[in-house]
């Protein structure tokens, strides 16, 4: 892992690490059982060098607690490990040239759990894994909803930032996550 971490901060293969401050290593336990997964870091990740320490970061602690999941057994990384410029959406070349990064991670963790966390965390982890993904429109109906890929359960969720812009999604994410934490609790 330590060698995987040195080559994502080192990291020069897309324009991303010109305007990047810190290429962002994924974080937690490295026994996890559950890996979430985000598209990218954002501002405050970016200058910090640490997941989830924004306001969407504030989200995710309260959802997790309120699903019963301590953040220290978990493991969380980004699809993305750069900072998108003007939070925009990473290009299709920019996933390919970071991906293999998230593929190193879920070989060494091996989590039984993945949640990815937003369209195109869910869309790489889907294609990855061979699910088939629904149309555009009817997209936000799998988050939630388990599937199985060989030994993992795969749990796509709803970014946390949903909440910071659309502050009536938070039932349905405090609902997605406490499914999470009865996922997990199948393999304790």
């Amino acid at each position: 892992m330590n060698d995987l971490n040195v080559a994502v901060k080192r990291c020069t293969k897309c324009r991303l690490s010109e305007s990047r401050i810190n290429a962002l290593c994924g974080e937690g336990d490295p026994h996890a059982k559950l890996m979430l997964i985000a598209q990218a870091p954002g501002e405050n990740e970016d200058r910090e060098g640490r997941m989830f320490i924004g306001p969407s970061g504030k989200v995710l602690d309260e959802l997790l607690e309120t699903a019963g999941i301590d953040r220290k057994e978990i493991y969380m990384t980004n699809l993305v490990k750069c900072m998108l410029p003007k939070c925009r959406r990473p290009k299709q070349d920019e996933i390919e040239s970071c991906s293999h990064y998230l593929d190193k991670e879920i070989e060494l963790i091996n989590p039984e759990v993945l949640a990815p966390m937003g369209y195109y965390a869910i869309r790489y982890i889907f294609e990855k894994y061979a699910i088939a993904l629904p149309s555009k429109p009817e997209f936000h109906k799998i988050c939630g909803t388990v599937f199985s890929a060989g030994n993992k359960k795969i749990i796509p969720l709803q970014h946390p930032a949903a909440v910071l812009y659309n502050h009536s999604m938070k039932a349905v994410l405090i609902k997605n996550y406490r499914k999470l934490k009865g996922v997990l609790a199948d393999y304790r």
